[in-house]
């Protein structure tokens, strides 16, 4: 089925008072970006194919869609790209046109107004060697000196975290934001597989250049642990970690992320503007490996051109690949048999494919059938969530 895509395309530039035209020279202005490679590892330790758009849309409606997402739909792919932003920062005003790829991947949200192509997209598309899509900013204005006017709705929202930096505020059209902010689904390879060892230890391995930094976390029933690597070996065990009954192991996690992000350039305030936006969801119930993504895997997938070059751009990725470890595939059936929906719904969109997994190892054909059952009444609640926005 073909999906229309709709572009946004960006308003007539808006002169603001005391902008000057002229280009900023490239060694007065400095970028800085973070985002998130989400994904679920399968029984080898590569990441399998899942429905990342699952759940509810947790974006405010400002926030431009590439194409409509249809509750009666279903995306299947790899990796989720999650919540890119791209700060800049500058003495003085500037204007900067900017473009980013996306190899083997979709460009799905976005926000200020933009540029995305295709024009025109299939799911099958995804796996087509050197499908790329796209999006472009041109005619950014940096600001440093406007004030932080920026768009906001009444509910609250994890999107608004990610302001929470002294980047500059920045305009495209008759946009203003502290970022710019883009979001995805891919098919691309990860450098890293996980597979599970003894039931709930680790084996990951990792390909290319190596990972800077990496760490295993589990929340299970609130109790907390993680176990950290900083260049870990190609292949490297990881013990399940010890877990703490109080709030001293999120600390700990917070802690030890916020460091990982500066290591790789960050400034502080942007490692815990991007700690604070995902703390609903990277430490949420389950076992998951936290690593820093290789800088050349972020510049092949997400190929970034911004002219005039600005002095320094630094890229800091952070993947999650979430782990069906025999304590997760154990809590998950016993809520399953005992219909305990509250406890399922704990993985979220993971449950899909956890729940997957647990069916393919039941070897016991009329417990198989009542798991299936069970499951299939909550999973059957979760797909790509019609939009609320008018």
């Amino acid at each position: 089925m073909l999906i229309r895509f709709r572009f946004v395309i960006a308003a007539a530039l808006v002169t603001t008072v005391g902008f000057a035209r002229t280009p900023a020279c490239p060694s007065d202005v400095t970028v800085h970006e973070w985002g998130t490679f989400t994904s679920v590892a399968g029984e080898d330790g590569h990441a399998i194919e899942w429905m990342p758009l699952d759940g509810p849309i947790d974006l405010p409606c400002f926030v431009e869609r590439s194409y409509p997402v249809s509750p009666k739909g279903a995306l299947f792919a790899r990796v989720r790209m999650e919540t890119p932003v791209l700060y800049f920062y500058s003495p003085r005003n500037a204007a900067v046109d900017v473009r980013v790829g996306f190899k083997q991947g979709l460009i799905s949200e976005y926000f200020p107004s933009a540029k995305v192509e295709p024009g025109s997209f299939a799911p099958s598309r995804l796996i087509e060697q050197g499908f790329e899509s796209a999006i472009s900013w041109r005619g950014v204005r940096i600001l440093p000196q406007a004030a932080p006017e920026f768009l906001t709705e009444s509910a609250p929202n994890h999107y608004y975290a990610a302001r929470a930096t002294d980047a500059a505020p920045i305009e495209v059209g008759a946009d203003r934001e502290r970022f710019l902010f883009y979001r995805g689904v891919g098919n691309f390879a990860l450098p890293i597989t996980a597979t599970i060892a003894h039931g709930n230890d680790i084996v990951v391995r990792t390909e290319g250049n190596g990972i800077p930094s990496l760490m295993l976390f589990e929340n299970r029933g609130g109790r907390i642990g993680l176990r950290v690597q900083d260049a870990p070996a190609p292949r490297v065990l990881l013990s399940r970690p010890e877990l703490e009954e109080d709030e001293e192991g999120v600390d700990g996690v917070r802690a030890a992320l916020q460091g990982m992000l500066e290591a790789q350039g960050l400034y502080p305030r942007e490692a815990r503007a991007m700690i604070e936006t995902w703390r609903d969801s990277w430490f949420t119930e389950g076992a998951r490996i936290l690593y820093v993504v290789p800088q050349e895997t972020i510049d092949a997938v997400l190929p970034l051109s911004i002219d005039p070059a600005p002095a320094r751009i630094v890229r800091a990725f952070v993947g999650r690949l979430e782990l069906a470890t025999e304590a997760t595939l154990s809590d998950i059936r016993t809520a399953a048999l005992a219909g305990d929906k509250a406890a399922m719904l704990k993985y979220g969109r993971f449950l899909r494919p956890f729940a997957d997994r647990l069916l393919a190892g039941t070897a016991i054909s009329a417990e198989k059938a009542g798991l299936r059952a069970r499951l299939e009444r909550v999973t059957s609640a979760f797909g790509p969530a019609a939009s609320t926005c008018r």
